[in-house]
């Protein structure tokens, strides 16, 4: 992975591909790698930039506090880097949080925004108190405890399962507790998103546990223009459980 310094992180990131640029964002606590397969099969597409937002993967983060809107920060610069003006934004469950903000924040900067097993709400006061007890315990426990009860909830697959354990155990205790926080203080964006212009497609699987798919059907009931992909007997991980339904709706960006 190359790297560059933004920001007051180091933010590692891989870019592949030819065509129009496609940023794929990962969720919490993933890495880029989430993304392998999907990739493979849009690189003939798209030209994929695949960060590991600050603090997860290679990439390193700040022990003070952050917001989705500072990580979205980190992503323009890396756009900035490479002497891209405007990309499709893609991404999964917090990394969909991120793109959210990140469209609030530089929508000139964006062509099209795809949520992939996300929403568009603001936690409810009881998931927000929710994610900071979970912040407090990672700080006495370590990572471990996120890892074993987030691993069934992600995915039914036990291919997926196997994959995604060990990475979420491999993260530091700094990076899931300023991720939790930083969920935790979001807006919601259903007003806003209401009025963008640019293409939005959904991707969703039906047998979520994490994020139900009746966060994506509101947003398509609120922006019809949006194109939901919905992916039956899917869960919260579709890039992997189903990298081609997963591709085949991202695709929808390039036109």
């Amino acid at each position: 992975m190359e790297k560059i310094q933004v920001n007051g992180i180091s933010l590692a990131y891989e870019k592949l591909g030819v065509g129009a640029p496609l940023m794929l964002i990962h969720g919490f606590p993933l890495d880029h790698t989430i993304w392998n397969d999907v990739a493979n099969l849009l690189k003939g597409d798209f030209t994929l930039i695949l960060p590991d937002l600050r603090g997860f993967g290679q990439s390193t983060t700040v022990e003070t506090l952050y917001t989705m809107s500072d990580m979205a920060d980190d992503l323009v610069a890396l756009l900035d880097h490479f002497g891209i003006e405007k990309t499709a934004i893609a991404g999964h469950s917090m990394g969909g949080y991120v793109a959210l903000a990140f469209a609030k924040k530089y929508l000139q900067r964006m062509s099209g925004l795809g949520l992939v097993a996300s929403q568009a709400a603001a936690d409810t006061p009881e998931r927000k108190a929710n994610r900071y007890k979970d912040a407090d315990a990672v700080a006495q426990q370590g990572v471990g405890l996120i890892a074993e009860g987030m691993t069934p909830k992600l995915s039914a697959n036990a291919g997926v399962q196997s994959f995604v354990r060990p990475l979420m155990e491999g993260q530091t205790p700094s990076a899931v507790i300023g991720a939790l926080k930083a969920m935790a203080e979001r807006e919601g964006l259903f007003t806003y998103l209401s009025s963008v212009s640019f293409p939005v497609v959904l991707v969703h699987g039906g047998v979520d546990a994490l994020i139900p798919i009746e966060r994506a059907r509101e947003i398509k009931a609120v922006l019809p223009s949006a194109r939901l992909v919905e992916l039956q007997g899917i869960g919260h991980m579709p890039m992997m459980e189903s990298p081609r339904g997963t591709a085949e709706g991202l695709r929808l960006l390039g036109h």
